[in-house]
């Protein structure tokens, strides 16, 4: 039954879900810690913190982690085969009608139509983890690692993964 349950909490957010992997985390993540608890808050943003560190789509790379974490290694490829799956089996199935009308305006209109969903979700998404942030290192060590890497993120071409890199690394010498 596990199995099943890792296999529908990330099918079903990965076939709702429209915008790419950064639009369907919140979705996740509600399945992840809200609907079946196998994560806090905590653990989830640390598991997005590490899969944006690292190369590669982030949605695959939290769902082989928090499969394996759940149920092992049939857990970590059972999330990983459901991440992929419903884009596998929308692009075979409606590639050539999309293909067909590409140049549509209604086409165009849907994806502008979805881009204030996914900023409000991912605006909620990034409240929670403030929330949490403040919560576990505090007001001071959070503007000083919110805005070192605003900083670094707007001002300069250091690379995003590079700013979790020194997040990571400040809350492990610093915050212990």
């Amino acid at each position: 039954m596990i199995y099943w349950h890792v296999f529908i909490a990330f099918f079903i957010p990965n076939i709702i879900g429209y915008g790419g992997g950064p639009a369907i985390i919140p979705l996740v993540e509600n399945e992840v810690v809200g609907n079946y608890g196998w994560m806090s808050s905590q653990e989830f943003a640390e598991t997005l913190a590490l899969g944006n560190a690292l190369p590669s789509p982030i949605a695959t790379k939290m769902a082989g982690y928090v499969g394996y974490d759940v149920a092992g290694v049939p857990g970590a490829i059972i999330a990983t085969f459901a991440t992929v799956a419903p884009s596998l089996i929308l692009m075979l199935v409606a590639l050539g009608t999309l293909y067909r009308y590409r140049n549509s305006i209604k086409v165009k209109s849907m994806s502008q139509w979805v881009r204030p969903i996914v900023m409000v979700l991912m605006g909620y998404l990034t409240w929670s983890f403030l929330a949490e942030g403040m919560a576990g290192a505090g007001l001071l060590h959070t503007v000083i690692i919110g805005g070192i890497s605003a900083v670094l993120l707007m001002a300069t071409r250091v690379h995003p993964a590079l700013v979790v890199c020194g997040g990571l690394g400040y809350g492990a010498l610093i915050l212990g």
